[in-house]
């Protein structure tokens, strides 16, 4: 599609009506201390916003509201056509509200507005669409019994669900999230993160022009030391779903085991490994994967391939081809359709890289390029995407989650040394595998610790496969049919025939 011109886009922005408040029960509402918190853009550091900063009594109402109707069963006890239908309407109205929700997320948290527009919304749509379309193809299933009894093996929505979503792709993460659990016949309360709420807002709206029963879905903005741990708390919420920093999924643990043990699903930190051999197909290919693999989204992602393993016999030169290809990733406005790399999310995620990108140096590792801050003019937190060289996997910038531009290259001689340096971290989120040697792939991969596993490409999958992480990248999977088994319970129901 054409995405038309920064102009166009700029003028879009003054037009643009930017939601503030809570949705709590079926109405948009301030919070009840009547605080607000600013929506700041990252792209020139002047104000959005001032967005409802919801606190422990909003905490309180929306969950009351949501526990009621699912009692009720206005939305538990439909059928699954009732609430495919009303799935489907919803991702009809992402679709047609696309411009509206990419713009807020380009504003909001600093994506170029292609990535909003291209993938972020779309892919959204489609996650709505794809539970939509499931939920009414799910089975039950009925135990082998002798001919006088009956095993009923079925599933039920688990209650109570709150989605905690990050500020790195802030609609997507929702939608992976709210939408098995909403097809499921849960109700759900979303808290976004404060750094990117808008378009949990706006999807806010479009859930009510979706007619869903009130009470079903609720968005709660505000810090994640209030309102998140109130929720993780709350003796009402029966299921937390998570994305974000390791060290949080661990106090949301905590929270649950001291209060009512509620299920807790977490897609936590990631350090991923990116295994470069030197029978790569394409070793140019491979290069301006590497280099996406850190740039793309500003390097705030979870499964960035931060760490490059080159193999000792090609480091120089496919070093040589990464640092070109990187050179192609230059920080401009978010809202100029052009651009490719877009400002980092606010001033303290940008002074986080700096300060590793310090670090690195001090370490003993080569920054072979970029690590500065640009853009300045335009008021921003902009900054060239680093490469390093000459690192050790037991350096803090390979073993630390950065969330920014900030590539490790470290070299190996062979696949055994691969494996155990991508293995040696906390996490275990993705991994990349570039040869041509099929075997070599199919036994590299098995050995890796990690719950996706991409050969010859990076950044790959869909709606259809699972995703999740190993070790202390988190627990349980978001996509596919797997993500029902976190928002559902089984019951078994046992009959005993007489005669």
């Amino acid at each position: 599609m054409e995405l038309g011109t920064k102009a166009m886009w700029e003028q879009a922005v003054e037009q643009l009506s930017i939601p503030n408040q809570a949705y709590i029960g079926g109405e948009f509402v301030c919070s009840q201390s009547k605080q607000t918190f600013s929506c700041i853009n990252p792209a020139n550091n002047q104000l959005l916003s001032e967005v409802a900063l919801c606190d422990v009594a909003d905490v309180h109402n929306a969950v009351t509201s949501a526990s009621k109707v699912f009692q009720q069963g206005d939305w538990s006890r439909q059928s699954p056509q009732q609430r495919k239908k009303s799935l489907l309407k919803l991702a009809d109205l992402i679709d047609k509200h696309a411009d509206t929700l990419a713009l807020l997320e380009t504003l909001d948290m600093g994506k170029p507005i292609k990535d909003s527009r291209l993938l972020d919304i779309p892919s959204a749509a489609n996650c709505i669409r794809w539970y939509a379309e499931a939920i009414d193809k799910i089975y039950g299933e009925i135990a082998p019994t002798a001919e006088n009894q009956l095993g009923l093996i079925t599933r039920e929505p688990i209650g109570v669900v709150t989605a905690i979503v990050p500020w790195n792709f802030p609609l997507l993460m929702a939608c992976w999230k709210i939408a098995p659990a909403l097809a499921a016949g849960n109700s759900v309360i979303l808290k976004p993160s404060e750094k990117s709420p808008l378009t949990a807002l706006k999807l806010a709206e479009l859930v009510a022009e979706a007619d869903f029963p009130p009470g079903v879905f609720h968005v709660l903005p505000g810090y994640g030391h209030t309102v998140g741990k109130a929720l993780a708390l709350h003796p009402h919420v029966d299921a937390l779903a998570f994305t974000g920093s390791t060290t949080v999924a661990k106090q949301l643990l905590m929270y649950a085991g001291q209060s009512n043990m509620k299920r807790v699903w977490l897609e936590a930190g990631g350090k991923s490994p990116n295994i470069v051999f030197a029978d790569a197909p394409d070793l140019a290919y491979a290069a301006e994967a590497a280099a996406s693999a850190i740039c793309f989204n500003q390097g705030e992602v979870c499964t960035a391939g931060s760490r490059l393993f080159v193999e000792k016999s090609i480091t120089k030169e496919f070093l040589s081809l990464v640092r070109k290809a990187m050179n192609k990733w230059q920080p401009g406005n978010p809202l100029d359709p052009e651009v490719t790399l877009g400002a980092i999310v606010d001033a303290q995620q940008l002074k986080k890289i700096q300060q590793y990108i310090e670090l690195g140096e001090k370490e003993g590792a080569e920054l072979l390029q970029g690590g500065q801050r640009v853009r300045q003019e335009l008021g921003g937190f902009f900054i060239q995407p680093a490469l390093f060289g000459n690192v050790e996997n037991t350096m803090r910038v390979a073993q630390d989650e950065i969330f920014g531009p900030v590539l490790a290259a470290i070299t190996f001689t062979d696949s055994n040394e691969a494996v155990n340096q991508a293995n040696d971290s906390q996490y275990g989120l993705a991994a990349g595998i570039w040869t041509s040697d099929l075997n070599k792939a199919h036994l590299v991969a098995k050995q890796l610790k990690v719950g996706s596993v991409w050969i010859n490409h990076y950044f790959g999958g869909d709606m259809t496969a699972p995703f999740g992480g190993y070790k202390q990248s988190g627990i349980g999977r978001d996509k596919s049919l797997h993500a029902f088994d976190k928002y559902t319970e089984i019951k078994t129901t046992w009959f005993s025939f007489q005669g």
